[in-house]
């Protein structure tokens, strides 16, 4: 998995001189590098194939995200230039992945499709693509092990020159984990609670295990139906490891059959050619001269910055747009330093400048309408304040019908003023939080929502998976105290915190973390996410 790390410090992080910025953009990724629009193509060609063989290996439908729910993938060059957006001293980092209601992104230092063997940082690419995937796909939270297995199982793809994947094969990246980390059993791997009163402070082989129970269970012939079978009880509410019983028998046995599956010289592999991997085109564009100049201030910025480090970027951004100041990417990009920086009529005035340039430029919109936002908050008549503070979302709806944050900040008028939300208002809150079920913190806030108004289940339905997810941090533990409170709930009846507090304040702390791009902290950092 990305590890989701501090914000970044603030660190030189130049670019060659003679950049070559380009973006390609597909129906599921949009990708920014400083490299040649061939290799944008390529890349971005095989990432397609790769979520299409996904929806395959899924039995899904393809879909469609609307536009801003795509991934966002910045190519940043090196390792050393990676390390220093991730704040990592462990020189260990091969690459992150924030995920965030119409902005989650990933940072990769490069990527190369050459060679016999996947480059680790697509491979980490890989892997947490794998569950963005699975997360906005199914609202079941699964099993640790099982998440992590299949993220290793899917990640583990080798590209062919002639468009096909193979699909599972041995994750050679934990081959050095299988066989020199801490073992993890079975046992452990089916029982969470085992595993964390086990688990020692060294560097274990849970990722390496995970793959290989998940990549046994999925091919072993005499065990088919076994995962199915498993994961059926646990979502009709069995224990863990009462499920595991019940669908695969003995777990002494399973052991003994794994560690011998593990041995095998050969293992079987999913092979899918081109024609099962139908995808549409990926274009490609060289960025503008001010755009490409702007790149590398603002991946810092679409990294996550602080107030503190946001006014150290701020004369960079501002040298840039003085020299591009007809270029609405780069007026953007200034409006958003700008609001980073807490210069609210300022980052107005940039987005006011960039629309009038580009009347379609959507980030302009997001950022106007963060700095109305955070002005209405002081406003004499909030009413009129944050119908005034809606208008750039109301025209980015209009851009984009599906875009999460118009839907997110409609609820924001109404619960930043202390007034409940209308029906309409909920809805739309409903709307964000499945367009964008990635968003942790949206999940809780939908949860939060529910409630308030008595529909428990619905917001055990948003808290269960984020409690489960082992990297979920803050939200993770947040949902589980929720979901601890919500036990003796009554369905229909109007849930208040003990002791009582103003939820609709809550609701709205709560709505402003999520809808306004904030520098992610790190949260249960794994060592099993590094390269070997």
């Amino acid at each position: 998995m990305f590890r989701l790390v501090a914000a970044i410090a603030a660190l030189s992080f130049a670019m060659p001189a003679q950049a070559d910025w380009h973006v390609a953009e597909s129906d599921h990724f949009v990708i920014y590098a400083d490299d040649r629009w061939q290799d944008l193509q390529e890349f971005g060609e095989a990432l397609e194939r790769y979520h299409a063989a996904l929806n395959v290996l899924q039995m899904r439908e393809n879909t469609v995200p609307s536009p801003s729910n795509r991934l966002t993938i910045f190519v940043v060059g090196s390792e050393g230039r990676l390390r220093k957006l991730a704040s990592d001293k462990s020189n260990n980092v091969a690459g992150f992945y924030i995920p965030r209601a119409g902005s989650s992104r990933a940072f990769v230092p490069r990527i190369s499709m050459r060679g016999r063997e996947t480059d680790i940082s697509v491979t980490i690419l890989l892997h947490e693509y794998a569950h963005h995937y699975l997360m906005s796909r199914t609202s079941s939270a699964l099993p640790r092990w099982v998440n992590e297995g299949a993220a290793e199982f899917y990640a583990s793809a080798k590209f062919d020159n002639d468009g096909g994947i193979a699909i599972g094969r041995p994750a050679y990246h934990r081959a050095a984990e299988l066989y020199l980390a801490n073992d993890v059993s079975v046992h452990e791997l089916i029982d969470p609670e085992l595993y964390a009163k086990n688990k020692s402070r060294r560097f274990d082989a849970y990722y390496g295990r995970a793959w290989a129970l998940f990549h046994y269970l999925y091919f072993a012939k005499d065990r088919a139906g076994q995962m199915t079978e498993y994961l059926r009880l646990i979502m009709a509410g069995s224990e863990q490891t009462e499920a595991a019983v019940a669908a695969f028998g003995d777990l002494d046995a399973l052991q003994k059959d794994l560690d011998r599956y593990i041995a095998q010289r050969r293992m079987k592999v999913y092979t899918l050619p081109a024609h099962m991997l139908p995808t549409n085109p990926v274009t490609v564009r060289r960025l503008s001269d001010g755009e490409a100049e702007m790149m590398p201030l603002r991946i810092r910025s679409q990294r996550g910055v602080s107030r503190e480090e946001a006014l150290e970027l701020l004369p960079d951004v501002r040298e840039v747009a003085a020299d591009y100041p007809r270029d609405a990417g780069v007026l953007a990009a200034l409006a958003e330093a700008e609001y980073d920086a807490g210069n609210l009529d300022a980052a107005i005035a940039a987005a006011d400048a960039a629309i009038a340039i580009d009347p379609a430029r959507k980030n302009a919109y997001v950022q106007k309408g963060y700095a109305l936002f955070a002005q209405a908050a002081d406003a004499e008549d909030e009413t009129a304040a944050y119908k005034e503070a809606m208008k750039p979302f109301t025209a980015l709806n209009r851009l984009e019908n599906d875009h999460p944050l118009p839907l997110i900040h409609y609820y924001r008028s109404f619960a930043e003023r202390g007034v409940e939300p209308s029906e309409t208002a909920r809805h739309a809150l409903d709307r964000a939080a499945q367009l964008a079920p990635f968003d942790h913190r949206l999940a809780v806030n939908a949860a939060l929502m529910h409630a308030k108004i008595g529909n428990i289940a619905a917001a055990r339905q948003y808290l269960t998976p984020v409690a489960a997810n082992p990297h979920g941090g803050s939200a993770a533990r947040q949902a589980q105290v929720l979901l601890d409170q919500l036990e003796n709930a009554e369905e229909g009846t109007p849930w208040r915190r003990r002791p009582v507090v103003d939820l609709t304040r809550a609701l709205s702390s709560i709505a402003r973390s999520v809808a306004e791009k904030e520098p992610q902290q790190a949260e249960d950092g794994d060592e099993a996410d590094r390269p070997e």
